[in-house]
C-alpha cells in the first residue's frame, strides 16, 4: 500500500498567438504577475506545474538503440536509411516550456517570501531550464540560449545558433545553482536536492564524455573539468550516506523488485521516484506494449552482452553464437532471467511455463522489465517509477574517475561492485580487466585509448544495469559509437527447421517448418511427449510469406528482423537538423555538420 501520495497542482497558462514561434508570445493569465507571485504557494504552485518525470512508457523507449529490434517508425532508422532531411524531421525545435520557465524567472522576485524560500523555487525552475537545454543540445549542438521571455519585434528572436560551449556552460550554472539552493526535505513525488544532484552528475557525465570522444567539437581539451564535476557530485550524493543499493540478500528478485514494485518511496536506491496509485486515480498499465510483439523485442546482442553468473564473459564460450533460447540463460548474470522471459517463466493467470510466441520482424525474446506479472488491476496500476537510481550515480562515479584515469579499486568497490554484488556477480577487478580487456567490446569501442578493459566492463554494467530505461541510445551517442546502430538486429538461433524446447523441460514447444508447407489443422497437429500440441511457424528468409525469418533456413542462423541497409555517417547523424521552416522565418539559423 502506498504511504503517500503526491498531487500536483497546474497552473493554466494560456498563450496569445504566435508570430514566429512559442518564443514571441505574451504569457496571458487571468492574474497578473503583480497580483499572482506573492506567496511561497504562490511560487509553489507555478514550480509544481513545470514538473516533468519520465514514467513507465520509458520501458519502451529504447527503439533507437541496439538493444532492440523495432517495427516502429524510429527516428534514428529513418536517418540511417538516407532519407532524412530538414524538411521531413520537423520536430524538437518547440520553445514554448522555455517560456513558461524563463516566465518564472523574470517574475519570482515579486513574491513576499525569504531569500532562501526564493532560491528553492529559483533552483528548482533552473533544474528545468537545464534540463530543457540538455535536450536541445543532445539534438542540435549549437541552439540560442535564451535567459528571458521574447516578445514580438524583439530582435533575439532573429538570433543566431549559441555556441555549444556557452549555452552547456550555462547549463552547468543552472545545475550548480539548484544545487546548492534547492532543499533536501521536499513533498514526495518532487525533485529535492539529491534528485538535482543525480541530474547534475548525468548531465556533466554526457557532456564530458561527448567532448572527449567527438573530436568535431574542438572541445576535447575541456571534457575533463565536466567529467571532473561529474565525479565531484556523484562522490557528494555517496557521502551524504542517504542512498544505498537495494539488496535484501535475494539476487534472483532484488533487481526486479526496482520494477515492480507498489511502493518505492522508502526504497534507498531510489532518489526520486514517479508515484501511481490505483486507488487514488493516478495510474498507468504499460503491459500490452512493453510484452509481446508490440514495436519492441530485445535484441540478441543485448542477451550476448550479459556475463556468466561466474563472471567469465558468454562470448568467450565454444560456439556462443550457436546456442539455442535455453543454452542462452543457464548460468548468467541474475539481471538477464529479471530482464527478460526466461525459459520455464510462468505468465499469469497461467499456471504453465510460458512458451515464447514467435513473429516475423522480430528477435523470439520478450521484455520483462516493467511488465507486471499480475491480473490485478490496482497492482497492474500501481507501479512506481524509478525516475532517479543511485546505481546511476555509482556507475556515472566510476566511468567519470575511469576516463579520467584516476579510479582505483577501492573506488570501483565502492560502486560498480556494489551494483554487482546485489546480483550476486563476482566483483569487477580493474587490473585483471585491464590486462585482458574483452575483445568484442574493445572492437566496438575502438576509440578508447587508455583503461581499456575497465571502461569497456563500466559501459557493460550501465547497459545491463538499465536495459530498457532509455539510457543506452545517449549513451552511444556521448560514446561516438553511433556505428553499432548500423547492424541490424537478430533474434534466437535456431539450427534449422525441425522442433524444438523454448521453456527448459526438454520437450519439443515448437516446428519449425518450411514456408512452402501449410500448417496444419489443429486435429492434425503433432503432439509433444506430454500431449501438448505443438506450435507450428512457417519459416523462411526475410521479405518472403513465411511466419519466421531466418537468415539461413538450411544451416540454421538467428532470426532476422529487417532487410533495410543501415548507414550510420559520422560526425553527421549523431546531430539533427534544424527544421526548414524555423530556418525560413530565421536565415540567422544555420545548419551544421553537414544537414
Amino acid at each position: 500500500m502506498k504511504k503517500y501520495t503526491i498531487y500536483i497542482l497546474f497552473i493554466s497558462l494560456a498563450f496569445a498567438a504566435c508570430k514566429k514561434d512559442s518564443l514571441d508570445r505574451f504569457p496571458q493569465t487571468s492574474i497578473s504577475p503583480n497580483l499572482f507571485f506573492n506567496t511561497e504557494n504562490d511560487l509553489a504552485l507555478y514550480v509544481n506545474g513545470l514538473l516533468s518525470m519520465p514514467d513507465r512508457n520509458t520501458y519502451l523507449n529504447d527503439q533507437s538503440s541496439d538493444n532492440v529490434a523495432t517495427t516502429a517508425n524510429v527516428e534514428v532508422k529513418n536517418v540511417m536509411a538516407g532519407s532524412a532531411n530538414s524538411q521531413n524531421i520537423t520536430s524538437g525545435w518547440d520553445w514554448s516550456r522555455l517560456r513558461d520557465i524563463n516566465y518564472f524567472l523574470e517574475n519570482y522576485n515579486k513574491a513576499k517570501v525569504t531569500d532562501d524560500i526564493k532560491s528553492h523555487y529559483v533552483g528548482l525552475a533552473k533544474y528545468y531550464r537545464a534540463m530543457f537545454y540538455l535536450d536541445k543540445v543532445k539534438r542540435f549542438s549549437d541552439v540560442p540560449w535564451y535567459s528571458h521571455t521574447l516578445n514580438p519585434g524583439d530582435k533575439d528572436l532573429l538570433k543566431p545558433r549559441d555556441p555549444r560551449a556557452l549555452v552547456m556552460d550555462s547549463v552547468m550554472a543552472d545545475l550548480d545553482y539548484a544545487y546548492q539552493h534547492v532543499r533536501e526535505s521536499v513533498s514526495t513525488g518532487t525533485p529535492g536536492k539529491w534528485a538535482v544532484a543525480a541530474f547534475y552528475t548525468r548531465t556533466a557525465l554526457y557532456e564530458g564524455t561527448y567532448r572527449k570522444y567527438h573530436a568535431e567539437l574542438n572541445l576535447a581539451g575541456t571534457a575533463n573539468t565536466f567529467l571532473e564535476k561529474a565525479a565531484k557530485v556523484a562522490g557528494d550524493v555517496m557521502a551524504s550516506g542517504n542512498f544505498s543499493i537495494y539488496n535484501t540478500g535475494k539476487p534472483d528478485q532484488d533487481y526486479a523488485t526496482l520494477f515492480n514494485s507498489q511502493d518505492l518511496t522508502t526504497n534507498k536506491e531510489v532518489i526520486l521516484a514517479n508515484i501511481f496509485d490505483y486507488a487514488k486515480s493516478r495510474s498507468q498499465n504499460v503491459n500490452s506494449v512493453v510484452f509481446g510483439d508490440y514495436e519492441q523485442a530485445p535484441a540478441k546482442d543485448l542477451i550476448q552482452s550479459y556475463l556468466m553468473k561466474d563472471g567469465s564473459r558468454f562470448t568467450d564460450q565454444p560456439n556462443y553464437d550457436k546456442l539455442g533460447f535455453v543454452k542462452e540463460f543457464e548460468n548468467r548474470d541474475p539481471r538477464l532471467a529479471q530482464t527478460m522471459a526466461y525459459p520455464g517463466w510462468i505468465k499469469l493467470p497461467d499456471t504453465k511455463p510460458y512458451i515464447q510466441s514467435l513473429n516475423k520482424n522480430f528477435t523470439g525474446y520478450h521484455q520483462l522489465k516493467g511488465y507486471v506479472n499480475s491480473t490485478d488491476a490496482a497492482t497492474l496500476n500501481g507501479v512506481d517509477f524509478p525516475v532517479y537510481r543511485y546505481a546511476e550515480v555509482l556507475l556515472s562515479y566510476a566511468e567519470a574517475l575511469a576516463e579520467l584515469g584516476t579510479l582505483t579499486q577501492q573506488q570501483l568497490d565502492a560502486s560498480v561492485n556494489l551494483i554487482r554484488r546485489r546480483a550476486g556477480m563476482p566483483d569487477l577487478n580493474m587490473a585483471q580487466a585491464n590486462a585482458a580487456p574483452d575483445v568484442l567490446l574493445q572492437q566496438q569501442f575502438g576509440n578508447i585509448t587508455s583503461n581499456i578493459g575497465v571502461i569497456v566492463e563500466i559501459r557493460r554494467e550501465r547497459r545491463i544495469e538499465f536495459a530498457f530505461e532509455n539510457t543506452r541510445y545517449d549513451d552511444l551517442m556521448r560514446w561516438k559509437a553511433g556505428k553499432l546502430l548500423a547492424k541490424s538486429p537478430e533474434g534466437m538461433y535456431f539450427a534449422g527447421l525441425g522442433k524444438y524446447d523454448l521453456t527448459g523441460d526438454g520437450v519439443e514447444d515448437v516446428i519449425l517448418i518450411d514456408q512452402s508447407l501449410t500448417i496444419p489443422a489443429e486435429d492434425k497437429k503433432e503432439k509433444n511427449s506430454l500431449g501438448v500440441k505443438l506450435n507450428y511457424y512457417r519459416t523462411g528468409t526475410i521479405g518472403s510469406d513465411a511466419t519466421v525469418y531466418l537468415k539461413n533456413v538450411t544451416t540454421g542462423s538467428n532470426m532476422v528482423t529487417e532487410s533495410a541497409v543501415r548507414d550510420f555517417q559520422e560526425p553527421k547523424y549523431y546531430y539533427r537538423p534544424i527544421p526548414q521552416q524555423q530556418v525560413l522565418l530565421n536565415p540567422n539559423l544555420k545548419q551544421i555538420f553537414g544537414w
